[in-house]
């Protein structure tokens, strides 16, 4: 009898996880670039009640005999589809079409790297490319602003990676009039009617997305399941590209959020009430001798 009621505490445990991850996705429907996560559950040990036997000379064959001790979580994934595009008309929203993520840093040194699919970028006071939590985001640049392109280096030897800086004004007092980002990555920008090249945005793969660990505001870190970043430009070597003047939506349906709450719901409700038969019977067995 106590096994019932055990299984059934499990039931109601995991039930209750999977109904936190479901409200956590609704929760984020809206948010930029959001990557839905989903839980599956695993039945846990089985008692043995009688093992299996061959057949022999005098009887047949006969099953083990085992009842299950309940369920437990498997895994909670993040699925790293990506999200509908959204236009947005604003210069320095980006938008990933492929499997690249944007590498950002929280110095200016450009170390220590965070990842993200939310391309919702600003610049500073200093004209860094930035992020809305004042990360940096990184890229491949020559230095200053040129006006040759091929400064900006494609497939060869990128350089290491640096903040992308576009500069409010030149040193001819120009003042920066426009900003453009093409399929590749590449930052233009125009003063005085002339357009100067800035760099090129970096995007990362990982050989397991899936084992990327969140950090909050829309960010992710590299972990030992998910494998090292492999860094390079957009629009060559299976990066993606970016789309300017677009931001990615959440991956999230709510068709199937709704459908699985009301079954985690129900499956919630069944074992409170393998839990009450469980709690009755013990009840009528401590009456007995009453």
């Amino acid at each position: 009898m106590l096994r019932s009621l055990y299984a059934g505490v499990s039931g109601l445990k995991c039930n209750q996880t999977k109904l936190d991850v479901i409200s956590n996705n609704i929760a984020n429907a809206s948010t930029t670039g959001f990557k839905s996560g989903r839980v599956t559950f695993q039945d846990m040990f089985s008692q043995t009640i009688s093992n299996p036997q061959a057949a022999s000379e005098n009887s047949g064959g006969t099953n083990a005999q085992q009842v299950g001790l309940g369920v437990s979580i498997g895994s909670i994934d993040t699925i790293m589809t990506n999200g509908s595009t959204q236009p947005t008309n604003r210069d320095l929203d980006f938008a990933v079409n492929g499997k690249g993520l944007f590498v950002l840093s929280p110095n200016s040194e450009g170390e220590t790297f965070t990842y993200t699919r939310d391309g919702a970028f600003y610049t500073d006071n200093e004209g860094n490319l930035v992020n809305a939590e004042g990360m940096y985001v990184l890229g491949f640049s020559d230095g200053d602003p040129t006006e040759d392109m091929e400064d900006i280096d494609t497939e060869g030897d990128l350089g290491d990676l640096e903040v992308l800086n576009v500069p409010l004004e030149l040193d001819d007092d120009e003042p920066l009039e426009s900003l453009s980002v093409d399929s590749t990555g590449l930052v233009s920008a125009k003063y005085g009617g002339e357009t100067y090249y800035i760099g090129r945005v970096a995007l990362s793969t990982f050989s397991n997305t899936g084992g990327l660990e969140r950090t909050g505001a829309n960010n992710f870190k590299e972990t030992g399941n998910s494998g090292e970043a492999q860094i390079g430009a957009p629009g060559f070597g299976g990066f993606g590209t970016i789309q300017q003047g677009s931001l990615e939506m959440s991956n999230v349906d709510l068709a199937s959020e709704m459908t699985e709450m009301i079954i985690t719901s129900r499956a919630y409700q069944a074992n409170v009430n393998s839990i009450k038969t469980a709690d009755e019977i013990l009840q009528e067995l401590v009456n007995v001798n009453r």
